[in-house]
């Protein structure tokens, strides 16, 4: 799926092994640094300071990307976190079961499990798979983790059409946050990990359909994370919430 685009990168520290197994899970290469100058793939997996990282050839010498389990900025550090915000107003105060069916780097994921909703995750991408797999380890990790007891996020991975279609306990939201076209400008603001993930998984060029199964799913609502200047993904949606730069269309059922 990956060859010639993705290797598995051994820096010389920690188990080998363990380097061989990732490799051989996503059916790709292990390469080592001792290879540098004759490096083909475009992007690379190997673990640096206790994590696992993805990195272009931009980030071989600038650290990487990995899965952050720190709340982001003007988040709150208690548990749970106050549900406040365009997102915790659009998934809903009371609301209880959450499934991220688009998880990605799983920020929205972590937030929302910060803020005591049940958050179960769907990722389609092997990839993103072992970086998620890897954030939630150290996250379980995490002092105030272990002394609330709190349980990891289960995470599934696979085609979130099909694994929405064989639920046999709705959620009462099922939220989405798929990849949009690029803009034709290109935008400052684009994010590095955006930016890797495009170009290594590309669009999600399904999220029509993904809707119309999520729709159907779902118990009590569809949350569709988008750019703000986006045509809403479902059509009129019932109520929307505004970030910075993004906004939540809520589709309520019944």
């Amino acid at each position: 799926m990956f060859t010639g685009k993705l290797a598995v990168l051994y820096e010389g520290q920690g188990d080998n092994a363990i380097f061989q197994q990732l490799a051989e899970r996503l059916a790709v290469p292990l390469r080592n640094t001792t290879q540098a100058d004759t490096l083909s793939e475009l992007f690379f997996l190997c673990w640096r300071d206790g994590c696992l990282k993805l990195l272009d050839r931009e980030l071989l010498k600038k650290g990487g990307l990995s899965v952050d389990i720190a709340p982001r900025n003007g988040e709150q550090h208690s548990y749970p976190a106050p549900k406040q915000g365009a997102l915790a107003q659009a998934v809903g105060r009371k609301t209880k079961t959450v499934i991220d069916a688009t998880t990605g780097w799983g920020q929205d994921s972590l937030f929302m499990f910060r803020m005591g909703y049940q958050v179960s995750c769907i990722e389609r991408s092997p990839i993103m798979a072992e970086l998620l797999t890897d954030g939630f380890n150290r996250l379980a990790q995490q002092d105030w983790v272990q002394r609330l007891q709190l349980s990891m996020p289960p995470l599934h991975t696979g085609n979130a059409i099909d694994l929405l279609t064989s639920l046999t306990t709705p959620p009462d939201c099922i939220y989405l946050d798929p990849m949009f076209p690029p803009k034709r400008k290109k935008s400052a603001l684009a994010k590095k990990a955006m930016v890797i993930l495009r170009d290594l998984l590309g669009d999600d060029t399904d999220k029509d359909q993904l809707f119309s199964v999520a729709l159907q799913a779902a118990g009590k609502r569809v949350v569709v994370k988008s750019p703000d200047d986006a045509e809403p993904l479902g059509g009129k949606p019932s109520e929307s919430f505004s970030g910075k730069l993004l906004r939540y269309d809520v589709y309520l059922k019944g």
